[in-house]
């Protein structure tokens, strides 16, 4: 099997990976509620509507509409995307009535008011209901017609009364703290940082040159993994806001916003290391050799400070002892880099920039110690 084919089956089955991952994503139970909630509040507008007063019963289709844009995993995000949404519908509205009044709907008020709304919803104003601004405002133009007055008070009640009743929903039935997830995967990432590092010092003892090139490829996906888990982590703290869950203060973040600043610049010098040693095995333009003498003491620093970044959230004797093993590790590659500088009379090289990064891993995993 060549590289190339390997490399064709690595993607493949990372491809598999991440739709698998993706599908367990959406049926997570965090997930499940949500689509229950949504399920509910749409139900329960869908019943209120045809009972409000005058006119607004005859347009009960738009309350199950404004229940499910008022649906959101965290009740921050709930109550702002439903105050935007009923913002937008009252610029659109007016915009619309403003025509109405004066020239009335033709063949270039029509357009015009489309293009002016679709200009407001560029301003930011409106968040999750800038849409809205010229849907709305065609809504009432086209679908209105005559009975545009009517109509308009319809369709912003009944969406009114939609993201009154999924706030409702959203508030009686309090969404999940995401602080578990996201502190999760923070765990996780350390242990793929873990992992791609054994992996590099696994590559650094085959014959030279490597064989595999998957840790050079994986690099790449680290500063991806790292937004992800950004991402996930606030959306954890915008949970917490205004959720009865997180009122008793057991959901705190701060440790884990600390744990994951450590990681991502231990991230960013492990993907140095990759890029260095890349250079180094497919002698890239700017690339230096690494010396065959350094092949040992740079596998074992890199396997002794992979383990030290796997039992970073431990305590236990066998932590301490790999913190041990892994500055004596870095301390023996330091003195076989500087016998290769003096031998070779050559100072640079990957050799020191590797050393150099696992130096300063250990030093920030000691400085959280």
């Amino acid at each position: 099997m060549t590289r190339q084919d390997d490399g064709r089956m690595t993607t493949s089955s990372g491809t598999t990976r991440r739709g698998f991952e993706s599908l367990r994503n959406a049926f997570r139970s965090a997930r499940l509620l949500l689509a229950a909630k949504a399920a509910l509040a749409v139900g329960i507008a869908w019943a209120v509507a045809p009972h409000m007063p005058g006119v607004t019963d005859e347009y009960p289709y738009y309350a199950p509409l404004g229940a499910l844009l008022s649906m959101y995993p965290t009740l921050m995000e709930s109550a702002k995307s439903g105050l935007q949404t009923l913002l937008g519908l009252v610029v659109g509205i007016a915009l619309a009535l403003a025509v109405v009044v004066t020239v009335g709907p033709n063949w270039w008020t029509i357009p015009l008011v489309a293009g002016i709304g679709v200009l407001l919803s560029g301003t930011g104003w409106f968040g999750a209901g800038q849409e809205y601004v010229p849907i709305a405002a065609l809504f009432v133009l086209i679908i209105g017609g005559q009975d545009s007055d009517d109509y308009s008070l319809g369709y912003l009640s009944q969406m009114a009364v939609g993201v009154a009743v999924g706030l409702a929903v959203n508030l009686l039935i309090a969404p999940s703290v995401l602080t578990g997830a996201a502190a999760a995967r923070v765990s996780t990432f350390r242990r793929q940082l873990a992992r791609h590092l054994h992996e590099i010092g696994d590559a650094v003892s085959e014959p030279w040159p490597p064989e595999r090139d998957g840790w050079a490829r994986d690099a790449a996906a680290l500063a991806d993994t790292s937004r992800e888990v950004r991402r996930a982590l606030d959306e954890a703290d915008t949970s917490r806001k205004g959720n009865p869950r997180a009122m008793r203060g057991r959901h705190d973040t701060s440790d884990v916003h600390d744990r994951l600043e450590a990681l991502e610049l231990i991230a960013v010098r492990i993907r140095d290391i990759s890029d260095a040693l890349a250079d180094a095995v497919w002698q890239r333009a700017g690339g230096l050799g690494l010396n065959p003498q350094l092949a040992e003491p740079l596998s074992e620093a890199c396997h002794r400070v992979a383990d030290c970044i796997d039992h970073d959230e431990d305590d236990s004797a066998e932590a301490h002892r790999s913190r041990e093993g892994a500055a004596r590790a870095v301390r023996i590659l330091l003195e076989a880099v500087d016998q290769v500088s003096v031998s070779s009379g050559q100072a640079i090289g990957p050799g020191v920039l590797i050393c150099m990064h696992l130096r300063r891993i250990l030093l920030l995993l000691r400085s959280r110690g």
